[in-house]
């Protein structure tokens, strides 16, 4: 099936007087006829349900729909996309181990992995995405794990060469998992590329009508984690917490580090999504092709005007050309990057303010990549407590404003621009 309609199809099919629809099963607990039964499931002997907070029928359903999108082999739903980056990293690196992180992230994972990794004592090298591979690789230790990147980086929109990272961890023995929240698998697939474990934030452009929080981990399956096995100790030796199963031989290449996830940081953790928060997730996703094509034409005619606007001092949109990364988000994304666009206005922080007084249609809002057109800028809300120098040191233009393009009339979208804009003196 082509990739739109597996949106439709996906994850589910319905059998004879089954409902079309993915059915909500709103239940935490699950019956068993005999001990024997459930023991077989605590024993990851059988398949099936026992208790929500591990999984779900209704969870799977989804998360198996988004992994055909992946083109993965196996998946698990989290309760939020930082849930998800969290699980995707902590499956396989612990305490005394090493992180390679692209420093162009959002700052929310940004300091997942800066600091509250750390403070696990799993230490972290940021790097700089756009420097050479000899740079890049000075970074990897003997104890690195993983590498990790966003497709497209939130906000600063930088669009990450997924070949020569997936080249490097290779070289390191170690897997790259991305984040391809602002892509979608519509536009990019990470796998195809040599990329071994994507996540997204499913509240984004999955879901797209903010009614949901939530997040994915997508398994590739093609890393081979026993040629590694030294490295990969929890996934290729027996673990003691669940009757001295090992995932890769019990499991295979495949299904390991999905498992893994839900027998162990699951249970642990309980980030969880409720069923009822799938089903709305799965209503965004059988449109997800729809809307994703619209937000990016809506995001190339907003900064096709914005460049050519004088109030504007600068744009930032990978699908723009002449923007730094149209080049590789052509390799990557040839049919389109994403809706999100940004931009600084002409006067500084006071006159971006002003700018943002005097927009209507868009709604000023800590969100992105949704059906409504938002906006923020974050010198103003999420950076407000610093100077403009202080802004600029720590990478945020006082002047910058991040607008994330909906699905509406892109002529009503740009003139809403327009108008506050004619405020920009």
């Amino acid at each position: 099936m082509k990739i739109d309609t597996k949106c439709i199809e996906g994850g589910y099919t319905p059998k004879n007087g089954e409902p079309r629809l993915i059915p909500i099963i709103q239940s935490t607990t699950f019956k068993y006829d005999t001990s024997e039964d459930m023991g077989k499931l605590f024993d990851l002997d059988a398949s099936g349900y026992f208790y929500t907070r591990l999984q779900n029928p209704t969870n799977d359903y989804v998360a198996a729909k988004i992994c055909e999108l992946e083109g993965g082999s196996a998946a698990i739903l989290t309760s939020s996309g930082q849930a998800a980056n969290f699980f995707a990293i902590f499956n396989i690196a612990n305490a005394g181990d090493h992180v390679v992180a692209s420093a162009a992230i959002y700052g929310g994972t940004f300091n997942l992995i800066n600091v509250t990794l750390r403070k696990m004592g799993i230490d972290v090298t940021l790097v700089n995405p756009d420097d050479d591979e000899e740079t890049i690789e000075k970074a990897f230790k003997p104890n690195t794990k993983c590498v990790f990147g966003e497709t497209i980086a939130n906000p600063s929109l930088k669009v990450f060469d997924i070949e020569k990272f997936a080249k490097l961890a290779h070289k390191h023995g170690v897997p790259l998992i991305m984040d391809n929240t602002f892509a979608t698998p519509i536009n990019c697939r990470p796998f195809e590329f040599g990329c071994d474990i994507v996540t997204h934030s499913t509240t984004k452009y999955m879901d797209g009508h903010d009614a949901t929080v939530g997040g994915v981990v997508v398994d590739s399956g093609k890393f081979d984690w026993m040629a590694h096995k030294d490295k990969f100790p929890g996934l290729c030796t027996p673990d003691e917490s669940y009757h001295g199963i090992t995932y890769v031989e019990k499991f295979g290449q495949a299904g390991a580090f999905i498992t893994k996830c839900t027998a162990q940081l699951q249970r642990d953790f309980g980030c969880t999504p409720s069923p009822m928060n799938a089903y709305l997730l799965n209503l965004g996703l059988e449109s997800l092709a729809l809307r994703v094509k619209r937000h990016c034409e809506n995001g190339l005619a907003v900064a096709e005007f914005l460049a050519s606007h004088p109030s504007v001092a600068w744009v930032d949109y990978p699908g723009l050309k002449g923007d730094k990364y149209y080049d590789l988000a052509q390799k990557y994304m040839p049919n389109g990057t994403c809706g999100v666009v940004s931009f600084g206005v002409k006067g500084g922080r006071k006159a971006a303010e002003e700018f943002m007084k005097h927009l209507n249609l868009a709604i000023i809002a800590t969100h992105v990549a949704d059906a409504h057109s938002c906006v923020l800028h974050p010198a103003s809300s999420t950076h407000r407590q610093l100077s403009d120098e202080e802004l600029v040191a720590c990478g945020v233009s006082p002047e910058g404003i991040r607008f994330s393009c909906g699905i509406e009339n892109k002529d009503d979208i740009i003139a809403d621009l327009a108008n506050a804009l004619s405020f920009v003196k």
